[in-house]
């Protein structure tokens, strides 16, 4: 008998046990499915693991060059061949290219795209048989940080995303699959505007924009003498077109001018009756 009632004591003892463990990991559910507030994305995106230091991967150099070129040339066809070529050698391309005329110049100008490890041998290329620039600005800015930053942001933004979607998972409550859904939604917009500053600080980096203008002045002589002479033959020819235009008119209004001479012999006529 003694050894029965230790035995049902003994049960009683691991049902109680068991049922203490199971309240214990249903509230460790709970906790696991508990949202993170919302002021916690900001730091998790600088540091998603308080623990840990943030440490910045080393990424090569990020550089964005430009140029702006401006020169006088004696044959705007060949320059402009000149160029060609050399976009050609360095894998360049022409993404403008317009042209016109002042009152002293005729002019070109070109807007180039070429790939930066090209930049300066492209320039060395078209700078060869010019004697000087007139406006010669090379500028070379260093994004790196920038870089680095932006993708230290947008990895932190994507971890904060997979966490976000691993406390939906565990959600049963409709008021908190809403809002991990909204914060999802606010993250990923997040996500696809740095993917996009990205892609844009790569291209300006990848490549490089030159602005080249270069144009051949007018002899003054030379247009002295064209003025003069197209003087002369314009005056010539608007006088010709003035006489024609005139007896155009008068053929116009010919029945207006016999009128008139009638109406004048028979007044003329009815004034000599009177004298008489």
């Amino acid at each position: 008998m003694r050894y029965i009632f230790c035995f049902f004591c003994f049960v009683l003892i691991l049902s109680g046990c068991n049922k203490s463990y199971d309240s214990e990991e249903t509230a460790m559910a709970i906790q696991t499915v508990k949202i993170p507030p919302k002021n916690e994305s900001a730091a998790y995106e600088k540091n998603p693991d308080p623990a840990a230091p943030a440490i910045k991967e080393k990424i090569e150099q990020k550089i964005i060059k430009e140029a702006t070129l401006r020169f006088e040339t004696d044959n705007l066809e060949s320059t402009f061949n000149q160029i060609q070529k050399a976009a050609t050698t360095n894998k360049a391309r022409i993404i403008n290219d317009s042209e016109g005329k002042d009152f002293a110049t005729v002019f070109r100008n070109l807007t180039v795209k070429v790939p930066s490890q090209n930049f300066d041998h492209f320039i060395s290329d078209i700078s060869k048989g010019i004697s000087y620039f007139e406006v010669k600005n090379i500028s070379a800015e260093d994004v790196t940080e920038q870089f680095i930053d932006l993708t230290t942001r947008l990895k932190n933004k994507r971890k904060l995303e997979e966490r976000y979607l691993e406390i939906l998972k565990k959600a049963n409550k409709v008021s908190e699959i809403l809002e991990i859904e909204e914060q999802i939604s606010t993250i990923r917009e997040e996500i696809e505007a740095k993917e996009g500053q990205l892609k844009y600080l790569e291209s300006r980096v990848s490549e490089s924009t030159i602005t080249i203008e270069f144009y051949k002045t007018i002899a003054e002589k030379e247009g002295v003498k064209i003025s003069y002479g197209s003087k002369l033959w314009t005056a010539i020819k608007s006088g010709f077109f003035s006489l024609s235009d005139l007896l155009i008119s008068l053929l116009s209004i010919w029945p207006f001018v016999v009128l008139f001479f009638v109406l004048a012999y028979f007044i003329r006529r009815r004034l000599k009756r009177k004298k008489a």
